[in-house]
This record gives structure tokens, C-alpha cells and sequence, in this order.
């Protein structure tokens, strides 16, 4: 395996990459959450190509701008991304690994995008890690599609849906219409928002978590 290298996109969108050993047959394009690239992602493409055995990328989704690491400016400029411009740059990140199949994960916000990206041909399987199933309210723009009307028209049956029972996000009803779309849902009772990808925070559910992500290999790779 090679080390984790920075890369810049055709578009001039940053990313992070790790390949490994010899050819692979499918690749992995990760989609951080709504804090953006930093050394979480980093270890996470680094454990996924060790582990996993595939090459993976993770694309920054906020390019360009200058932005706190705290939740309330970023979440002040998301009303301002273009679904088309990073949606193309998670594509672009697959063109980069260079397998001839190719597969999504994403988280949070990211994990609302994994449910966009559904739309397109381009990934083979999809994993939401508790993405937003419709738009927060402060987060509606010209530019911001409904994740639900993106999954309609795409392959919702390519998606699977990590989801708490907890998680203010992805109220009731709102999960029952993901279904509806023919998602596979996956749900844990007690866990709220972000309990799996990031062990530093204070809901992170460790026993949830290692299972989450055992199954997201399995539907990914399997």
C-alpha cells in the first residue's frame, strides 16, 4: 500500500487518496462529512485500502473556501454548493482510482450526497452513513436537490442507508419514505447522529459502530 497522498481534481477540488499493491477490482470514493477533509479521513482511506483491500479516495466538499471548523458557518454556506459541481467531483474522484468498478460511502452531509450520487451509473453500491433524507430547512436552494427526488429517478436499489433511531436528522417519517424508494435501511434503536465514523465524539457508539461498518463492507464489496 501506498501512502496517503494529497491530489487535486481536474476541477481544482483537493482530495485524499491512498492506493494499493498491484490492480484491484473496485474502488472506494468517500464522501466526508459536513467538517470536510482533515486527518479522520486521511486514517479512514488509509484503513480502508489496508483492510479492505481497495483504493480510496475522499473528495473535500467545501473547495476553495476558508471556512471555521465549527458547524454554524459551514452549515451557513451549504445553501451556496451546487449539487451538479460536487457531484461531478465525486465522479472525478472515481475516475482517479482507475478500477473498473466503483463504490460510495459517505457521512452526515455526505451521506445526504451518497443519496444524490444515486442517481447517476456510476457507483456500483452506495452507503449513507445517517444522510439527510430531506433537506434541513436552512440548507433549501436553486442548487440543492431533494435527496429523495435524486433517488427516485436513479437506483435506489443500489443504496444502503445507516440510520439512528435517535438521530433528529432523519425523523420517522422520513425514514419510512427512504424505504418506500427501495433503500435497504439499516437502523439502530439508540444512536444518534454521527454515532459510527468518528470515534472523538461523545455519541460515537462503539458496538454499533464496528457493526455498521462490517456490513457496509459486505454490501460494498460483496
Amino acid at each position: 500500500m501506498e501512502a496517503v497522498s494529497t491530489v487535486t481534481l481536474p476541477t481544482g477540488t483537493p482530495a485524499l487518496i491512498a492506493r494499493v499493491d498491484g490492480s484491484a477490482s473496485t474502488g472506494l470514493v468517500i464522501a466526508p462529512d459536513i467538517f470536510g477533509l482533515r486527518p479522520l479521513y486521511e486514517e479512514m482511506v488509509t484503513r480502508y485500502a489496508r483492510e479492505w483491500g481497495v483504493p480510496g479516495v475522499a473528495v473535500e466538499p467545501f473547495p476553495g473556501r476558508d471556512l471555521e471548523p465549527d458547524l454554524g458557518p459551514r452549515s451557513a454556506v451549504v445553501p451556496e454548493l451546487d449539487d451538479e459541481v460536487h457531484l461531478r467531483d465525486l465522479l472525478e474522484g472515481a475516475d482517479l482510482l482507475g478500477t473498473p468498478r466503483v463504490v460510495l460511502m459517505g457521512f452526515c452531509m455526505g451521506g445526504m450526497y451518497c443519496f444524490k450520487a444515486a442517481r447517476h451509473d456510476r457507483f456500483a453500491r452506495i452507503a449513507s452513513f445517517y444522510g439527510m433524507i430531506t433537506l434541513p430547512a436552512g440548507w433549501r436552494s436553486p442548487s440543492q436537490g431533494e435527496p429523495l427526488e435524486h433517488l427516485r429517478s436513479g437506483h435506489p436499489d443500489r443504496v444502503w442507508a445507516v440510520i439512528g433511531g435517535k438521530d433528529h436528522y432523519t425523523p420517522s417519517d422520513d425514514v419510512e419514505a427512504l424505504r418506500a424508494t427501495g433503500v435497504a435501511v439499516e437502523f439502530y434503536p439508540e444512536a444518534e447522529h454521527g454515532f459510527a465514523h468518528d470515534s472523538s465524539r461523545p455519541l460515537h457508539r462503539a458496538d454499533d459502530a464496528a457493526d455498521a461498518f462490517a456490513k457496509a463492507k459486505r454490501w460494498l464489496l460483496g
